[in-house]
């Protein structure tokens, strides 16, 4: 069975340290929080910044410090995944404008938030021919099974180029609660057709659930605080290396590999 990427979230656009104490939100705590998940097993970082007040932030600059403070704590050795997530706070003009003045070595976008009038079919074209040039390692983001047909339709109309693109399927954004169940994997699993490898996000108690049928399936896996702040017992994890622990588990119970920055960065970075 192909490596397991294993991928931290530590913090995402919205928590505080009023939700936990471990939520890391300065670079210097995301830069200790990025060694000991890497310790536990996580091979690439999810990366949000926070501005002066701690609120979400896609500033360059800001992004160009956090990125050195952390690679100064882990070396070569975590993927440094930026967002571009909007958080009701940016427009896709902005976002890809962050995306090509940061020009990192991975980010993630949300299909959905960047698929809008003001973009149009030439802009999606630009901006995801740019990444396949830049090779920049490009994970795509899909909240359900009409966002994957989506993709699936600018795939096969040429719109997104040919690429090592990596799909996330987000589960349970949109129910009750946003209460993930393994379940709803199924829809993505079976409705997904095209060479892309795909991750998989969950939130509430169910991370682990879902994580594990996720690597079950030959998927991949990302967790941590940004979604779930409880352990597979329903207990409040102590932090984010706690959640990675527990999915380095499931890859040993399956008897996958657990894949290394240097294995995504050969398979992604083109």
């Amino acid at each position: 069975m192909t490596p397991l990427i294993l991928t931290v979230a530590p913090n995402g656009a919205y928590k505080q340290a009023s939700d936990h104490p471990a939520v890391p939100v300065t670079a210097a705590q995301l830069a200790r929080d990025a060694k000991t998940c890497l310790d536990a097993g996580a091979a690439m970082l999810h990366l949000h910044i926070r501005d002066a007040h701690g609120r979400h932030s896609l500033d360059v600059a800001g992004y160009r410090e956090a990125l050195r403070v952390v690679h100064s704590a882990v070396g070569p050795a975590l993927v440094l995944q930026v967002t571009s997530e909007a958080a009701k706070v940016y427009g896709a003009p902005a976002q890809i404008a962050m995306v090509r003045a940061l020009r990192p070595e991975a980010v993630s976008v949300a299909l959905r938030e960047l698929d809008q009038p003001e973009i149009g079919a030439t802009g999606l074209a630009d901006f995801f021919g740019w990444l396949a040039r830049e090779r920049v390692m490009t994970q795509v983001i899909l909240y359900d099974s009409a966002d994957l047909a989506r993709w699936q339709a600018l795939r096969a109309d040429g719109t997104v180029p040919d690429a090592p693109w990596f799909l996330l399927f987000v589960l349970g954004r949109y129910s009750v609660g946003q209460v993930s169940s393994p379940l709803d994997l199924l829809p993505f699993v079976a409705a997904h057709s095209g060479p892309e490898p795909w991750a998989m996000c969950a939130f509430g108690a169910a991370e682990h659930a879902c994580a594990m049928a996720a690597a079950a399936l030959g998927g991949h896996v990302r967790v941590g605080f940004e979604n779930n702040l409880l352990t597979k017992d329903g207990s409040i994890a102590p932090g984010n290396a706690a959640l990675v622990a527990q999915s380095a588990d499931i890859a040993r119970c399956l008897g996958r590999p657990l894949a290394s920055a240097a294995d995504i960065r050969q398979r992604f970075a083109g």
